[in-house]
């Protein structure tokens, strides 16, 4: 959303609007995801301030938003419904619960990566992109970030609805989206980041 789309006003920047997304996330509503358009470690000094991301902060609100009281969308699995908000939200809560701080990648030239994550076991970043469709293995911004030499990228993780963990010869390892219950943040003692546990499927 644009800024000047909130009350359909011109001219309308991010500071006109600060304390309301403060009072958002300092309450718990919402979860700010921050632009980041040239990643290094650590993230929180390449942040851009005035351009993020505000994601529900309750997946079943959510929902019930997105399908009223119809739960089919979720439970079926309906081919023709887009579940891709869920999804991130869902990992986004995942991710805010388990220390890591929120970030996404947005580049006009190379595109846009869902989440990025500081790697302390690499001293790098690690990007995360979510798909809820079919199509997991088309991610052309992902790749773009991977072989972009500067960011000295090591992982990268795609959640999605495959059933098992696989990595491909780039580095960029599939998993269902669920395992997003795994990668810690830097509050956690445990590396378990990359690589996995192996988990019964």
């Amino acid at each position: 959303m644009v800024y000047r789309d909130i009350e359909n006003v011109k001219g309308k920047r991010y500071e006109n609007y600060e304390e309301e997304f403060d009072y958002l996330t300092a309450s718990g509503v919402a979860m700010a995801v921050r632009a980041i358009s040239n990643p290094h470690f650590p993230l929180k000094e390449s942040e851009q301030r005035s351009l993020l991301k505000l994601y529900i902060n309750d997946v079943g609100l959510l929902t019930d938003l997105l399908y009223g009281m119809n739960a089919n969308a979720i439970l079926e699995d309906i081919k023709s419904i887009n579940l891709g908000t869920v999804y991130e939200s869902a990992v986004a809560q995942e991710l805010h619960a388990h220390g890591c701080p929120l970030f996404y990648y947005d580049n006009k030239k190379l595109g846009e990566v869902d989440f990025i994550i500081d790697d302390y076991s690499n001293l790098s970043v690690l990007p995360i992109e979510v798909k809820s469709g079919k199509d997991y293995y088309v991610h052309s911004a992902l790749d773009k970030f991977i072989s972009n030499k500067d960011y000295s990228v090591k992982d990268a993780i795609v959640l999605c609805n495959k059933r098992e963990v696989k990595t491909n010869k780039d580095g960029v390892t599939y998993m269902p989206v669920y395992y997003s219950m795994f990668i810690q943040g830097n509050n956690s003692t445990e590396d378990v980041i990359l690589p996995l546990p192996k988990m019964p499927i």
